[in-house]
């Protein structure tokens, strides 16, 4: 049996205002990346979505992005490694109190966005991001595209790692995501999704072991619910890398 874990950006409120449907997507997802506080999110949001992920039995994940609320992180941003490192040790570490005081455990660590996206091919920044989480935690997984910088430099180190894709999101041809500013980068249609993660998976088009599902689009929840439905149907199972 195939084991696949569907995992989604959340905890991406800020104050006043709500961005997805969190509690909603939980059922149908088997691990969270929570965002720290630098793109999105802040302390009381991420003490509520620990508690749901709790609740629903969802592996915690730690979702590092850009200093940027602004741009909600989706800008590309220049910093040294050393910068890199420091950014990502934070906010790993601010996300990590309040998992520690709701008695749970931290699971992995994804970065964001445009910090994502630079990673997976800038070799030095791969390298900053990978170190950062191994000096934190040497048995977290790191999550990153499938075939990317960043998954091969935290493998380099002996990091356990996690390749991922994406079901709501198209693809160039080398392999990397097609920019959101360029037409059909996004995918809205559930079965159009469903039909990529599956020829994904089953075809072995790419090595991958977690699915990703932006929280903060329309469409999560019924993406999440069709790719469970399917998933069941095709004999895969639905579990966080253990």
């Amino acid at each position: 049996m195939i084991h696949i874990d569907i995992n989604c950006d959340l905890g991406e409120s800020f104050g006043a205002y709500t961005l997805g449907n969190d509690e909603a997507i939980m059922p149908f997802i088997t691990s969270a990346n929570i965002a720290c506080g630098f793109h999105a999110g802040d302390a009381g949001i991420m003490q509520s979505t620990i508690a749901l992920c709790k609740q629903y039995n969802v592996a915690v994940g730690a979702h590092p992005g850009f200093p940027d609320i602004q741009g909600f992180g989706r800008r590309n941003m220049v910093y040294t490694p050393s910068e890199i490192y420091q950014m990502v040790l934070y906010q790993v570490g601010a996300l990590f109190a309040f998992v520690k005081a709701a008695g749970t455990t931290l699971h992995h660590v994804k970065p964001h966005g445009a910090l994502y996206n630079m990673a997976a091919k800038d070799k030095t920044m791969a390298k900053a991001i990978a170190q950062a989480v191994k000096d934190f935690d040497s048995t977290l997984y790191l999550y990153g595209l499938a075939g990317s910088l960043l998954i091969e430099e935290a493998q380099q180190i002996q990091l356990r790692t996690c390749s991922e894709i994406f079901a709501d999101r198209t693809y160039l041809p080398d392999g990397s995501l097609t920019p959101r500013n360029q037409p059909g980068a996004m995918i809205h249609d559930a079965g159009k999704a469903v039909e990529q993660v599956l020829q994904f998976i089953t075809q072995k088009q790419v090595l991958a072991e977690t699915v990703c599902i932006h929280g903060d689009g329309e469409k999560a929840v019924a993406f999440a619910q069709a790719l469970q439905a399917n998933f069941q149907q095709h004999h895969i199972s639905m579990q966080a890398p253990v």
